[in-house]
C-alpha cells in the first residue's frame, strides 16, 4: 500500500509506532539512515531493544510496512513521526543530535500540509525551538501555518501484557490549535484515547513529570531498603501490607537500579537559550543520587554476604542472573548490572552471568563467560546473585540449588534467599 505515514527512527521508539499504525491499515515507511538495520528490519530481524519479536516484525511487512535509508521516500508522506534517541548528554541535559539531523533531512523533503509529530523526548521548548527552525529553515514552509507540527511524547512500557501502545492514552500538544487537531486525528486511529494538552510545552512537560515521579518513588523505597536492612526489617512484607491501602498509596519497588530510556529531567540542566536557567528540582537530584548508589550497595551487599559465610569476594565465584534492564525483554539500556559486575571484578570476584535475552556480554571490554548450564552453574557458585526475574527462573529451585542466593528484586520465597 502506498505511504501515508513516516516513522523516522526504527529503535523502541519507532518500531512500537510503525506496528500500531500498519495494524491501523495505514500505509507506513520506516525510515533509518543505518543501512545495516533497515537491510536486518526487512529481512524480518528486528534490533535487541526495539521492543518487538521478530514474528512481530514479520507480520509488519507482510502488512506492507516497509523500512529503508533512503530519504527520498518522506517527500512522499502526509505524517511523520519523530521518533530517535534522545540519550543523556554529559551535562545531565539530553542529546537533541538525531533530533536535529532527523528534522533537518525532514524539512529538506517536507510537503505543504503535511503533519510532523515529535515522539521523542525533548526538554519543555523543544519542538518549539529546536525543531520548528530545522524543518522551516530546510523546507522554506512555516510550522503552524504551511504544516502542522505537534509533540505526542512515548508513553510505552515495553514488556506490559495489560496496557500496550493502543489502549494507553496519549498526550498531544500542538503548536496551534490546529496543529493539535491534526495530530490528534491521527493518533485518534492507533490509540483508544487522545488527551489534548494545552500546547507544545505542556506536553513535553507532562514526559517530564512522569518520568521524574518514577525515579523519585524508586529512589524512596531504595533508601527504605537500605534503612530496612540495616534494622533487621523486611521491606518486601512492609511494602505488601502497604499496597492494601486504598488511596494515597502506590506500590514501587527496590532493586539494583533504575533502568530504561526515560532519564529523570532536571529543569536547571535544560537548554533555555539565552533565558534564565530554570530552578531546580532538589527532589530530582537527590533522586538520582539515591539510585546511582545503587549498584555499589549491591557489590558490598554481596561482598558482606559472602564474608558472613567465610569466604573472600577476592577469587569467589559469583554468577550474575538477568543482566537487562527489564525482565523478559532484551534491551539493556541503563540496565545497572554492567557496574555491578566491574565493581566485583574490582574486588577481585571471578564473575559468570545467565540471560535467557543476551547470549553474549561484555564488562569494561572484557567478555564475561555464560553460564550454559543455570543450575549446574547456581550450584558450583559462591553466590548468585539476581539482577533480573525473567520469567524462566524458577527461584524456588534456584534457591534449593545455590550455595548463597542474593535477591535484588525481592522475587524469591519469604526465607529461601537473602533480598535487598
Amino acid at each position: 500500500m502506498p505511504a501515508d505515514l513516516a516513522v523516522l527512527g526504527l529503535g523502541h521508539l519507532g518500531l512500537p509506532a510503525a506496528q500500531a499504525a500498519t495494524a491501523a491499515g495505514i500505509g507506513t515507511i520506516g525510515y533509518d539512515p543505518d543501512e545495516h538495520a533497515v537491510a536486518e528490519l526487512n529481512a524480518g530481524r528486528p534490533p535487541a531493544g526495539g521492543g518487538l519479536s521478530a514474528a512481530e516484525v514479520r507480520r509488519m511487512l507482510s502488512a506492507g510496512f516497509r523500512a529503508t535509508s533512503d530519504p527520498a521516500v518522506l517527500g512522499k508522506v502526509r505524517s511523520a513521526l519523530v521518533c530517535v534517541p534522545t540519550p543523556p548528554a554529559g551535562d545531565r541535559s539530553l542529546d537533541l543530535g538525531a533530533v536535529r539531523r532527523a528534522a533537518l533531512t525532514l524539512g529538506e523533503r517536507l510537503r505543504p500540509r503535511t503533519t510532523v509529530v515529535v515522539e521523542s523526548t525533548v526538554h519543555p521548548g523543544g519542538t518549539e525551538e529546536c525543531v520548528a527552525p530545522l524543518l522551516e529553515q530546510a523546507s522554506g514552509l512555516r510550522a503552524g501555518r504551511d504544516f502542522h507540527l505537534a509533540c505526542a511524547p512515548a508513553r510505552l512500557d515495553p514488556g506490559n501484557r495489560s496496557h500496550g501502545y493502543a489502549n494507553t492514552p496519549r498526550v498531544i500538544g500542538g503548536l496551534t490549535p490546529a496543529c493539535t487537531e491534526a495530530a490528534a486525528a491521527l493518533y485518534g486511529r492507533l490509540t483508544e484515547k487522545v488527551v489534548r494538552a494545552r500546547g507544545l510545552r505542556e506536553a513535553e512537560m507532562t514526559a517530564v513529570l512522569e518520568t521524574n515521579y518514577r525515579h523519585v518513588n524508586i529512589a524512596l523505597v531504595n533508601e527504605m531498603a537500605v534503612l530496612c536492612h540495616d534494622l533487621g526489617v523486611d521491606l518486601w512484607d512492609v511494602i505488601r501490607c502497604a499496597e492494601t491501602k486504598p488511596f494515597g498509596f502506590q506500590a514501587f519497588r527496590p532493586g539494583p537500579g533504575v533502568g530504561g530510556h526515560g532519564i529523570p529531567v532536571d529543569p536547571a540542566c535544560l537548554y533555555r537559550g539565552n533565558r534564565t536557567p530554570g530552578y531546580p528540582l532538589r527532589l530530582v537530584e537527590v533522586a538520582q543520587e539515591v539510585n546511582a548508589r545503587m549498584p555499589r550497595y549491591v557489590a558490598q551487599r554481596a561482598a558482606t554476604l559472602l564474608n558472613e559465610h567465610g569466604k573472600s569476594a577476592r577469587g569467589a565465584r559469583v554468577l550474575l542472573l538477568g543482566v537487562t534492564y527489564k525482565p523478559d525483554l532484551a534491551d539493556q539500556e541503563g540496565s545497572p548490572a554492567p557496574e555491578i559486575a566491574f565493581r566485583l571484578l574490582e574486588m577481585g570476584a571471578e564473575l559468570s552471568y545467565h540471560d535467557p535475552h543476551v547470549p553474549q556480554w561484555r564488562v569494561a571490554g572484557r567478555p564475561v563467560p555464560r553460564a550454559d548450564s543455570l543450575y549446574e552453574s547456581a550450584a558450583a557458585a559462591d553466590l548468585t546473585l539476581l539482577l533480573q526475574h525473567h520469567r524462566v527462573y524458577d527461584l524456588q529451585s534456584l534457591s534449593a540449588k545455590a550455595q548463597l542466593l542474593l535477591d535484588t528484586r525481592g522475587a524469591s520465597p519469604t526465607g529461601a534467599a537473602h533480598r535487598l
